[in-house]
């Protein structure tokens, strides 16, 4: 398991362990905190085709999917 604290997200670099449409890299770009400093949104860029993908930051906490930097 991926340890990562939620104020530390914003402009985290990411490797996805599975590449889907050639996308393997990714940084955090947006982090949104609610009243109670919970994450309430999570937007993560793929480095080469500068899609962007809304996720639940929870799931860059499962080492089977993701890896912290950039591998």
């Amino acid at each position: 398991m991926n340890r990562i604290s939620p104020k530390a997200l914003l402009n985290s670099k990411w490797t996805k362990r599975e590449v889907v449409r050639k996308e393997k890299h990714f940084v955090v770009t947006e982090v949104e905190f609610d009243e109670q400093q919970a994450v309430s949104r999570c937007v993560i860029s793929a480095v080469m085709s500068r899609n962007e993908y809304e996720i639940d930051w929870r799931e860059l906490k499962q080492s089977q999917i993701w890896r912290l930097g950039w591998h």
